[in-house]
């Protein structure tokens, strides 16, 4: 039981530092390295002519969909949705980090691409499921 409690933690932990994306960066200061999350220029996205507002908008609906995935995930290992939505929305929150990371990429969040990869990895490679922790 406690793994499966720590594990929900770092399901809503890795979600909630996605919410950085949507907050408001700090103040710019002297020597500080730029905020890493920026919805409004995608390294991809804005040389194709997508303008920021569009680029936010995808951002965030890949935000919500990550959401609802690692939150639909904590819900499976707390036992309060049924098991077999595991794998399912530990996919649907991981590729959608996995694609919302890589849009507005900086190398500050790799660690987020890691962990998004190496859950697709035990989800679909080893058929890891709740029942197994």
């Amino acid at each position: 039981m406690p793994l499966k409690l720590l594990l929900t933690a770092f399901f809503m932990a890795h979600a909630a530092i996605h919410f950085g994306f949507v907050s408001p960066a700090p103040a710019p200061a002297a020597g500080a390295p730029p905020w890493p999350f920026d919805l409004t220029r995608s390294w991809l996205l804005t040389p194709l002519g997508m303008d920021g507002s569009l680029t936010r908008t995808l951002g965030v609906g890949l935000l919500l969909v990550l959401s609802l995935g690692y939150a639909a995930a904590t819900l499976v290992m707390m036992g309060i949705l049924p098991e077999r939505l595991f794998a399912a929305s530990i996919i649907a929150g991981a590729s959608a980090s996995l694609l919302l990371l890589a849009l507005f990429f900086h190398p500050w969040l790799v660690l987020g691409v890691v962990i998004d990869v190496a859950l697709l990895y035990l989800v679909l490679g080893t058929s890891w499921a709740p029942q197994r922790v």
